[in-house]
């Protein structure tokens, strides 16, 4: 029995010329690869938008106003993530056979080649590593040790460099590919297959209906429709949640009779009961609650302005204010509340969520709520507030 040779086995591997379907080809590659980049732009920047109010760089200080806007950017940032899902496995449909094709020979035209693939491993992997970790991380499944929001944010620059570079590796085929009507078959092609335009226009429709499906979390008139939807709006007091008081350790200390919260400033410390709380002057707002996993949902808070609750020690209403909780488990016990912020009235320590008593799992006894907040600075269950200096 002979065994196979080098060039028996090549004789097995297809050439590109073998896809004879007569929907591939560079003039689909890129369209798609136009609405990727799109998408992946928008992506980008509301994700980049997102880690700069979870960590506000000293120099800058950001407004309360619009109260919708970290609402509006994650929303988008994870819709623009959902829509490049089925672009990009339609783009990878289309360029499947140029994965058969043959080294160059000589050694410089093999160097750019060898180049030219790894660039486009790099693109690749650290999109499909955005795609799927944001995906798990929309429906709250973390089956890893790393940080997801720093390596997500890491990988994001891998991901619009490698993006950068394969466009202008590629731009001179883009521009022709571009000018080129769908409609144009190769010689060869198989009559039956469907055409250009009809897998570009599936590719849309995918994306579209994928959008359609998901983005309830984030568009309030589209929750209906929206089968997919990770956040619907189920929960207590109609209002979703992450993390319910058991899981946060809250569970006997939340509901304590001898609760009090704790105000201080210097030297200066008043001990306010919930009844004590309740005395004074309420305010009500509808403001949302807006999570990094894209979800969001608008309510209506009843509680104290921070702002008045600090006077109590004799704070100005521009003072940074420290926020702690009772919870022991999990990150973000804390969060800083800076002076334009605290300022604002619709800033809130929240005791009633929608005209009923604030439920344990929403942050019972009391919790805040303030305008253009990540969700997971909004904290519940607070305990103590510490006026900074």
């Amino acid at each position: 029995m002979r065994l196979p040779t080098v060039t028996d086995i090549e004789r097995r591997i297809p050439r590109p010329e073998d896809f004879r379907s007569r929907a591939r080809g560079p003039q689909l590659t890129a369209r798609l690869g136009t609405a990727i980049g799109v998408c992946f732009a928008i992506c980008f920047l509301t994700g980049l938008w997102s880690h700069v109010q979870y960590s506000t760089p000293g120099w800058l200080t950001l407004s309360p106003h619009p109260t919708q806007l970290y609402r509006w950017t994650q929303g988008l940032h994870v819709i623009s993530g959902t829509a490049v899902i089925p672009l990009l496995l339609a783009k990878l449909w289309s360029v499947f056979p140029r994965l058969f094709a043959r080294p160059p020979r000589g050694a410089r035209a093999l160097a750019v080649t060898a180049l030219e693939r790894a660039s486009i491993a790099v693109l690749m992997g650290s999109s499909l590593f955005m795609l799927a970790s944001g995906t798990l991380n929309i429906i709250g499944w973390y089956p890893w040790e790393f940080s997801f929001r720093r390596t997500h944010g890491a990988m994001a620059w891998v991901a619009i460099g490698s993006v950068l570079v394969h466009v202008a590796v590629k731009l001179p085929v883009i521009r022709e590919a571009l000018g080129q009507p769908t409609e144009d078959a190769p010689p060869a092609a198989d009559a039956a297959a469907p055409t250009r335009r009809a897998v570009l226009q599936a590719a849309f429709v995918a994306s579209g209906l994928a959008v359609l499906l998901t983005a309830g979390q984030s568009v309030p008139w589209l929750r209906r429709v929206s089968a997919f939807s990770v956040r619907p709006g189920d929960g207590p007091q109609d209002l979703p949640i992450n993390r319910t008081a058991r899981e946060a350790g809250t569970g006997t200390s939340a509901l304590d009779p001898a609760w009090a919260l704790e105000v201080t400033a210097g030297g200066r410390t008043v001990r306010l009961t919930r009844d004590d709380l309740l005395a004074m002057p309420q305010r009500t707002h509808r403001l949302p609650i807006a999570c990094v996993e894209g979800w969001s949902r608008s309510a209506e808070w009843t509680g104290v302005p921070v702002r008045d609750v600090i006077a109590l020690v004799g704070a100005g209403p521009d003072t940074d204010v420290v926020l702690r909780s009772l919870q022991t488990k999990g990150a973000f016990g804390s969060s800083r509340v800076v002076g334009n912020v605290v300022r604002d009235p619709r800033t809130l320590l929240a005791l009633e969520l929608n005209g009923e008593t604030l439920d344990v799992d929403h942050g019972y006894p009391c919790r805040l709520i303030a305008p253009n907040r990540p969700g997971v600075f909004q904290t519940k269950w607070v305990d103590r507030l510490q006026v900074q200096s």
